[in-house]
C-alpha cells in the first residue's frame, strides 16, 4: 500500500489497494476514476524526469503536476531562456555602451547612452520573471527539500541583492559607480543549467588537484626568478646590462617576464639580449621552458584529466540513478492500479495502462515508436519491474536517424538511372565539378587581381558561372529522381547542396536581368549594382564546403569530425561557464580601467620619446593596440579574449601596469590562469574523452552515410557506468519526502 507522505499533499498518492464495497455510491466510483487518471499523469511526469534527468523529489499531486509540467513546458522553459539571454545583453547598451562603430579610443565617437529607466525597467522585468521562476521551483520541491538545495537558497540571495542594489541605483538616478547586481547576472544562467551546475561542481572538485601543480609552476616560477635575478644582476657596464634593463631590473618585471616565457609568448625576445653577450645564457632559457612548459603544463594538463573525468564519470552516474529511480517510481504508481490478475504473486504493470502512459508523455518520435513496438510484443500483457525497467533502457542508446527508403520505379529505364545518379560515384563527378569551379574562380581572380576595374572583363567568369550553375540544378533534380525527396532533403549535404544552388540560381537570373547574359567586354560591376555581382562571386566560393560530404568515405576524417561534432553538442556546460566567467572579469575590469587607457596622438614610428619614457618597438603604442581596452563591455571581452590567446599579452600587462597601476598584472594573470591554463585543459580533457570513446566504437558503428550518431555525456561513459540495484531504488524511493510506500 502506499499513500501521500505530507500533509500538504490535498489527494492521496496510493490509496490502499483493497476491494472497494459492493455497496460504494457512484461518487466513490468517480472518486476511483480521478485516482486512476492522477496515477497515471504521476507515472507520466516521473518518465519525463527520467528523460531529463530530473529529480523526482517534487509534488505530486494533480494541481502540483500540472503546474510542473507546465513550468517545464517548451514556452516556458523559452520565454525564461529568453530572459536569461536579455538581462546579460544588457550590458552592452547600458552605460558605458558599446553602441559605437569602433572602440578605438582615438577614433571612438560618444556613444549612445541610454536614459534613466529605460535599462533598469527591462531589468526589473527580468527579476519578476525570475521571482516567479524562483516561487515555482521552492512550491514544487517543498519545504523539505528547500533546505537541502543550496541553489535554490543563493537564486533567492541574489534576487534580494539585485532588487536592493536596483533600488539604490534608481534612488541616485543611475549616477552610481558601481552596480553589484550586474556581477551577479551570470549566476542566472548557471542555476538555470543542470549540466553546466554538475560540470561547475566537477571543476571545484578538481581544484584541490590543480592547485598542487600550479603551486608547483609557482616554485618553478619564483626559483628560477631569483636566480635570473642573480645571474643578470647589475654591473658597471651599461652596454652589457640590456637584459637586466629591459626583463630583470626588479623582481615584479623577472617574475613577469618569466611568467610570459612560460607561455613562449615572449620567446625568443627575453633571451636575445643577454643571449647577443654570451651563447651559454640561453641554458637557462631553455631549462626554464623545457621544466616549466613542456613538463609542468603538460602534467597539469593530465592531471586536470584524469581527475575531472572522475568527478565527471560520479556526475553522470548520479544522472543514471536519476533516470532509473523516475522509471522505478513510474512502475510503482503504476502497479497501484491493481489490474493484474489475482494469481499473480509479484507486482506487475497492465501493457495497455503503459500505452495509456506513453500517449501523454513528451519524448523522442522515434523512441517512443521503439518502445510501443516493443510494447506490443509483451506475453501476457504484463510487465515485471525488471521487463519494465528494461523496456526504457531505449533511452540509453544511441540517437539514431534512419534514411527514408528510396522510391521504387516499374520502368526499367528509371530503375536504371535511379541506379546511375543514386550511385556514389556521381556524386564523386560532382565534387571534381565543383574543384574545376573554384579552380577557374581563383585563376580568374588571380589574374584580374592587379586590374583596374575598367580593364576588367568577366565574360569568362559570367559564363563559367553560368555552366557551372546550369550543372548544380541539374545534379540536383537527377539526385531528387533517384533518392525521393524525402530521402534527399534528410541529408545534410544535400540539404546545403539544394540551399546552395537554390540561392546561385536566383542571383544568376537576377544577374541577367540586370547586365545581360555574358559577352566579351562585359563588366557588370560598371553599371551600378556591384553588391549583386559580388554576391554571385561569393556564394559561388561556398562551393568548396562540397568537399564536406567525402568526409564520410575516409574513416579516420570521419572519425576525427564526428568527434567535433558530438564535441560541440556538449560543449553547451563548458561554453556556458566560460561565458559566465568572461562576463564577471569584463565587467570587473570595467570597474578597474575604464578610462585608463589615454591616447597619445598618431604614433608611426618605431621609437618616440615621450616626457621621460621611450616607446619602444612592441609597445602597445607602437602596435596601436588603442581598440583593445576595459572603456565599454565589448571591448573588455575582445581584450579579454586577446589576452586568453597569449600572444604578446605581455603588451597588456605592461600597457595597463603603465596607466593604471602595476597591481594590474594580478588582474590578467588570474585570467590567464582561469582561462587559457584551467579552461582550455578541461576542453582538451573532454576532447580526449570524446575522441577516445569515439575510438574505441569505430568498429561497431555502420557508414556514417547511411546512420547518424550523436553521442551524449551520459553515453560517453555508458560502458564504465554501474546499474544501480533493487535496494538501492527503493531505498531512495522511501525517502522520497512527498511519497511513502507501504509494501
Amino acid at each position: 500500500m502506499e499513500r501521500a507522505g505530507l500533509g500538504a499533499e490535498t489527494e492521496p498518492l496510493l490509496p490502499p489497494r483493497g476491494r472497494r464495497r459492493s455497496g460504494a455510491s457512484s461518487s466513490a466510483e468517480q472518486a476511483a476514476g480521478a485516482d486512476c487518471e492522477l496515477y497515471v499523469n504521476q507515472a507520466v511526469v516521473f518518465i519525463e524526469d527520467a528523460i531529463q534527468y530530473r529529480s523526482i523529489n517534487h509534488r505530486v499531486d494533480s494541481k502540483s503536476l500540472w503546474l510542473y509540467r507546465w513550468y517545464y513546458s517548451r514556452i516556458c522553459q523559452w520565454i525564461l531562456g529568453l530572459t536569461i539571454t536579455v538581462i546579460l545583453g544588457l550590458a552592452f547598451i547600458e552605460t558605458p555602451s558599446s553602441l559605437t562603430i569602433t572602440s578605438d579610443i582615438r577614433y571612438r565617437s560618444t556613444a549612445w547612452e541610454p536614459p534613466c529607466g529605460l535599462t533598469e525597467s527591462i531589468e526589473l522585468l527580468c527579476f519578476l520573471i525570475f521571482i516567479a521562476d524562483v516561487s515555482v521551483k521552492s512550491y514544487l520541491i517543498g519545504w523539505e527539500e528547500f533546505q537541502k538545495t543550496k541553489w535554490l537558497m543563493a537564486y533567492i540571495l541574489a534576487l534580494v541583492v539585485s532588487l536592493t542594489d536596483w533600488t539604490v541605483s534608481m534612488s541616485f538616478s543611475c549616477r552610481e559607480t558601481v552596480r553589484i547586481r550586474r556581477i551577479l547576472r551570470p549566476f542566472f544562467l548557471l542555476q538555470n543549467s543542470s549540466m553546466m551546475k554538475k560540470t561547475l561542481k566537477s571543476i571545484n572538485s578538481t581544484l584541490p588537484e590543480m592547485a598542487s601543480v600550479v603551486l608547483l609552476l609557482a616554485v618553478h616560477l619564483s626559483l628560477f626568478t631569483m636566480f635570473g635575478m642573480l645571474l643578470f644582476a647589475r654591473t658597471k657596464d651599461g652596454q652589457q646590462d640590456k637584459e637586466w634593463l629591459q626583463y630583470f631590473r626588479n623582481l615584479p618585471d623577472a617574475l613577469t617576464s618569466l611568467l610570459v616565457l612560460l607561455t613562449t609568448a615572449n620567446n625568443p625576445d627575453v633571451m636575445i639580449p643577454a643571449y647577443s653577450k654570451n651563447r651559454a645564457y640561453a641554458i637557462f632559457f631553455v631549462l626554464f621552458t623545457v621544466l616549466g612548459n613542456l613538463f609542468l603544463m603538460n602534467l597539469l594538463t593530465a592531471i586536470i584529466y584524469n581527475q575531472f573525468r572522475g568527478y565527471l564519470l560520479k556526475s553522470v552516474q548520479s544522472s543514471l540513478f536519476r533516470r532509473r529511480l523516475g522509471i522505478r517510481a513510474a512502475f510503482e504508481v503504476l502497479c497501484s492500479l491493481k489490474e493484474t490478475p489475482a494469481r499473480t504473486h509479484e507486482l506487475c504493470v497492465n501493457a495497455e495502462t503503459l500505452l495509456r502512459v506513453l500517449k501523454k508523455v513528451d519524448m523522442d518520435f522515434g523512441c517512443k515508436h521503439v518502445i510501443l513496438r516493443t510494447l506490443k510484443t509483451c506475453p501476457h500483457g504484463l510487465l515485471s519491474a525488471v521487463q519494465f525497467q528494461k523496456l526504457f533502457e531505449e533511452l540509453d542508446k544511441d540517437s539514431v536517424k534512419q534514411h527514408p527508403a528510396k522510391p521504387e520505379y516499374q520502368s526499367p529505364f528509371l530503375q536504371k538511372m535511379q541506379f546511375a545518379f543514386g550511385h556514389p560515384y556521381f556524386s564523386y563527378i560532382g565534387n571534381v565539378v565543383a574543384l574545376a569551379n573554384i579552380i577557374s574562380i581563383c585563376v580568374v581572380l588571380v589574374m584580374d587581381a592587379d586590374k583596374q576595374p575598367s580593364e576588367r572583363d568577366d565574360f569568362f567568369l559570367g559564363a563559367i558561372n553560368f555552366f557551372f550553375i546550369l550543372y548544380y540544378l541539374l545534379e540536383m533534380l537527377l539526385k531528387i529522381m533517384a533518392m525521393g525527396l524525402r530521402r534527399y532533403l534528410s541529408y545534410p549535404s544535400n540539404r546545403f547542396d539544394g540551399l546552395l544552388t537554390g540561392i546561385l540560381l536566383v542571383l544568376e537570373i537576377s544577374t541577367f536581368a540586370v547586365y545581360g547574359f555574358p559577352h566579351p567586354g562585359w563588366r557588370p560591376e560598371m553599371m551600378g549594382l556591384l553588391s549583386l555581382w559580388d554576391m554571385v562571386r561569393l556564394v559561388n566560393m561556398l562551393i568548396v564546403f562540397r568537399f564536406l560530404r567525402i568526409i564520410p568515405n575516409m574513416k579516420f576524417m570521419a572519425l576525427v569530425v564526428s568527434t567535433l561534432l558530438d564535441l560541440v553538442k556538449n560543449l553547451r556546460a563548458f561554453a556556458g561557464i566560460l561565458l559566465v566567467v568572461y562576463y564577471a572579469f569584463a565587467l570587473i575590469g570595467i570597474v578597474l580601467f575604464k578610462g585608463a587607457i589615454v591616447p597619445m596622438g598618431n604614433i608611426s614610428v618605431v621609437n618616440i620619446t615621450s616626457g621621460n619614457n621611450t616607446l619602444q618597438c612592441g609597445t602597445y603604442e607602437q602596435l596601436e593596440y588603442w581598440p583593445n581596452n576595459f572603456d565599454d563591455f565589448a571591448a573588455a571581452l575582445v581584450t579579454l579574449w586577446d589576452v586568453m590567446v597569449v600572444n604578446n599579452w605581455q603588451v597588456f600587462l605592461d600597457a595597463f601596469s603603465r596607466y593604471s597601476n602595476p597591481w594590474s598584472k594580478l588582474y590578467f594573470v588570474a585570467w590567464w590562469l582561469i582561462s587559457s591554463v584551467i579552461w582550455v585543459n578541461l576542453f582538451v580533457a573532454l576532447l580526449l574523452e570524446n575522441f577516445i570513446h569515439k575510438w574505441d566504437r569505430r568498429c561497431q558503428q555502420q557508414s556514417l552515410s547511411e546512420i547518424e550518431y550523436q553521442v551524449t555525456m551520459e553515453l560517453m561513459f555508458r560502458d564504465v557506468l554501474e546499474e544501480p540495484t533493487e535496494e538501492e531504488l527503493m531505498e531512495k524511493l522511501y525517502q522520497h519526502p512527498h511519497l511513502q510506500l507501504c509494501r
